[in-house]
């Protein structure tokens, strides 16, 4: 007898599952030791592997690792320590005036709130929810390129672009769920269903979602 495709609430819990079952507490890939320095090396990781940010950040930490010593460098010397995770004339700039910020504005915290986050310079919607939920705790669920891909593997999105899927998402799985939840799917996407590893008929999710499927799953971009 052939499999059928699990309806809607069947992938959806199946996923959340097996994400549980695989990563039952996903570490943050970013190394840090304070919501600052996190800040920091999630505005570095746009366009940039983690591992690359991690082999940086700590050179960076060495010339400053709080925003009052970080506000007192010249932006040449932050890009020429940040050059190897790209676009280092824009992120050199972002972290130097967003310290400034920290400091002038903030007494030299970090704020625990969305919309100041998002007023910060380098710092979009997706950066100021990973620092939310793995800095402050905050449920939040940043969709990055990675989870909007596999949204649409697996049928949970329409996948029209980043927003819609996180809303998508955010409706779907339990509010309590969503910090993990975003670090289980990056993680199961390296694992078992990258973009060149799984095409949506590969890995064992998509597999278990979809037996039926027998074309590669044709996903839109962010």
């Amino acid at each position: 007898m052939t499999a059928k495709n699990l309806l809607k609430h069947e992938r959806v819990a199946f996923i959340h599952q097996e994400l549980k079952r695989l990563y039952p507490k996903p570490p943050i890939p970013l190394d840090h030791k304070d919501s600052y320095t996190l800040l920091v090396a999630v505005l570095l990781s746009a366009q940039c592997t983690d591992e690359r940010v991690n082999q940086v950040t700590p050179g960076l930490w060495k010339l400053a690792d709080n925003p009052f010593d970080m506000a007192k460098q010249t932006v040449e010397d932050i890009k020429a320590i940040i050059h190897p995770c790209g676009l280092s004339p824009q992120k050199s700039k972002a972290i130097y005036t967003l310290s400034n910020i920290l400091v002038d504005k903030y007494n030299g915290e970090v704020p625990a709130d969305m919309n100041a986050l998002e007023a910060l310079p380098g710092v979009g919607h997706k950066t100021a929810s990973v620092v939310m939920a793995q800095a402050f705790g905050e449920p939040s669920f940043p969709v990055d390129t990675h989870i909007h891909r596999l949204a649409q593997r697996w049928g949970l999105t329409s996948g029209k672009n980043v927003s819609q899927t996180e809303k998508d998402l955010k409706r779907l799985f339990p509010k309590e769920s969503w910090n993990d939840l975003h670090l289980q799917i990056i993680y199961y996407g390296r694992e078992y269903c990258s973009a060149r590893g799984c095409d949506g008929t590969v890995c064992p999710i998509c597999r278990t979602c979809y037996p039926q499927r027998k074309k590669p799953k044709a996903v839109k971009k962010a």
